[in-house]
This record gives C-alpha cells, structure tokens and sequence, in this order.
C-alpha cells in the first residue's frame, strides 16, 4: 500500500459514494494498474474503472509536490469498510 497516500473527503467525492465510486490521493509515479492491484488485493474488491489525474502544487515559498488523484469505480456489492462507517 506504498502508493496510496490518503482518501480524500470533498463534498464531490462524497456524492461520488453514492456511485460506489472512491477517491484518494496516490504517488504521482503511480500507474493505474498498480493502483488497481493494490486495492484488489487489501480490501478485497472487485474494481471495474479508475480515472486519475495530476494536480499541480502549490506556490508557497517554492512549490508544493505534485500528486496525483484517483477515481476508482468498484463492482456492484463491493464496498470499502473503512470508508463506509456511520457515524455515531
């Protein structure tokens, strides 16, 4: 799970749930299929899609890291448990 940084909590990732879509940043060497692997084999999910795109650093006395996001798409009856959590 080296090139999984983090899941992001945005107000468009969190609608995009609904679509048992997941969205988390990842190492900007990353490629789609390692990313596809990974999640397959620690959360036991079946994924169908991924879409990634970079975004750019910020300007802060130099810049920030580039990084990269991705969109993962999982099959029907599957979901991530850690991200699925009501909250109490």
């Amino acid at each position: 799970m080296d090139g999984i940084k983090y899941a992001v909590f945005t107000e468009k990732s969190i609608w995009l749930l609904w679509k048992n879509q997941y969205t988390s940043n990842v190492e900007s060497g990353s490629t789609g299929t390692e990313i596809k692997h990974w999640v397959e084999l620690f959360f036991g999910v079946k994924v169908i899609a991924m879409n990634s795109h970079r975004l750019l650093g910020k300007s802060r006395m130099g810049y920030t890291m580039h990084y990269k996001r991705m969109i993962i798409t999982l099959q029907p009856g599957y979901s991530i448990p850690t991200l699925r959590k009501k909250r109490t």
